[in-house]
């Protein structure tokens, strides 16, 4: 029997802390529960909010409907070979918990996004990445219930429309379904090409003396890392990076890189290149500011933080005057990552 709670506060279920409130709220851990929930007046008749693990967004006020919380779980192999496995796992599932599932299961591919926070549901609608690795890379499919008519519909990576921070989840079907499973294809550990690229992870196994990295030392640079310049949600409120890096085409990045020789970057080809929002956000001054509390990050400038007492409409307005000021300094358009609710 589905069990709905009248104002429910949410302030444990989005990672900057934010007491807010919901009308009515439910978990729901089944598709079967799911399409029992889709029937009820409960849905049919108020605003609806489908939330995962509260990781990437951002509530700037009490929510004046029905909230759902993706508790799907599970995780099972669909296929395998004696090179790779085919990985089908819940989308209410926590995404780090998973990826150290892989890893204590010698399966390579998502070592490089360890600890990035949020459910496995919400990891293809962001197409998360980190140090040169996205979900694309080893995507399979997605199995998501169509809110309209209630069925499971499977879509496979071009239906997707993967790109950096984008999908077709984000934009045309924004809205219109809930996750309920994704499976990867992944590598067996002997058979498995590790990411190295980003040259912070080879310093970090030059510390340690490690010369032919595992799939587990990854993971462990990679935590060491992030653990080192982002900050504990459950510690200070933060929805990890809050604006995408910038892509500008070359002749814009070449006026850019004249002024600022230092400005750090990376090129895509096909005439783009790719800044650090991070590094700009601190060269305009911001990094450690706090205002109402809230602020940017003393470690970090990409990373906007909630200090306890701040509302979600304080870091609008805080997000509002940083991208104000990188426009005005770089003449460059900062975006964010994280949904304003």
């Amino acid at each position: 029997m589905l069990k709905f709670i009248n104002s429910k506060s949410l302030s444990t279920y989005n990672t900057f802390g934010f007491d807010v409130k919901a009308d009515l709220f439910i978990e729901i851990n089944s598709t079967e529960e799911f399409k029992e929930l889709l029937n009820t007046t409960e849905w049919k008749s108020n605003p609806r909010l489908l939330l995962g693990g509260g990781s990437n967004i951002l509530l700037t006020d009490d929510f004046h409907g029905l909230v759902v919380v993706n508790r799907i779980s599970g995780i099972e192999i669909i296929e395998e070979n004696n090179k790779s496995v085919t990985v089908k796992c819940g989308g209410g599932e926590n995404w780090h918990q998973f990826v150290l599932y892989t890893l204590k299961h010698n399966w390579g591919g998502l070592e490089n996004l360890s600890l990035i926070p949020g459910t496995v549901g919400a990891a293809p609608m962001q197409n998360i990445g980190a140090y040169g690795v996205e979900i694309k890379d080893t995507f399979q499919s997605l199995e998501a219930i169509n809110l309209n008519t209630g069925k499971l519909e499977v879509f496979f990576s071009e239906q997707c429309k993967f790109g950096y921070r984008e999908s077709v989840f984000k934009h045309k079907l924004k809205g219109q379904y809930l996750i309920a499973s994704v499976s990867f294809q992944l590598d067996k550990a002997n058979f498995h090409q590790l990411k190295l690229d980003y040259g912070v992870i080879k310093n970090v196994m030059a510390e340690k003396n490690i010369e032919h990295p595992s799939i587990q030392d990854v993971s462990d640079a990679i935590i060491k890392i992030r653990q080192s310049k982002l900050p504990d949600p459950a510690e200070i409120g933060n929805s990890g990076s809050f604006f995408k890096n910038p892509i500008i085409d070359v002749a814009e990045f070449k006026k850019l890189q004249n002024e600022f020789p230092e400005i750090p970057s990376y090129d895509l080809g096909k005439g783009q290149v790719k800044l650090a929002a991070g590094w700009l956000i601190e060269k305009a001054g911001w990094k450690g500011y706090q205002e109402n509390g809230v602020g940017v990050h003393q470690k970090q400038a990409l990373v906007l933080v909630n200090y306890g007492e701040g509302k979600g409409k304080d870091i609008l307005n805080l997000a509002k005057k940083i991208q104000d000021s990188i426009q005005s300094k770089f003449g460059v358009e900062l975006s964010p990552e994280v949904n304003f609710i």
